[in-house]
C-alpha cells in the first residue's frame, strides 16, 4: 500500500529528508497531485523516467511554459 501525504506535510520536507521518504501519494483539499516516487535503485529510477515519457504527451506542461511572464 502506498501511503498519502498532504502537499502541506510535503512542502514542510528538506532534501535530507526527501531522500529517506518512501513512494506516497500527494493531496490537496481531497485532489490527487501527484505520486512521488523515491527511486532508491537504478531499476526503478529507469521505470519511473519511462513511465514519465509517456504520460508526457497526454497532459501537462514544462516549467518554462508554466513560468512564461503574462
Amino acid at each position: 500500500m502506498i501511503p498519502t501525504v498532504t502537499i502541506t506535510d510535503f512542502k514542510k520536507l528538506k532534501v535530507h529528508e526527501l531522500k529517506r521518504l518512501k513512494t506516497c501519494e500527494v493531496f490537496a483539499d481531497g485532489e490527487y497531485l501527484f505520486t512521488f516516487v523515491n527511486a532508491q535503485t537504478g531499476f526503478i529510477r529507469e521505470q519511473a523516467k519511462e513511465l514519465g515519457v509517456l504520460g508526457n504527451p497526454i497532459k501537462g506542461e514544462t516549467i518554462e511554459e508554466i513560468l512564461v511572464p503574462v
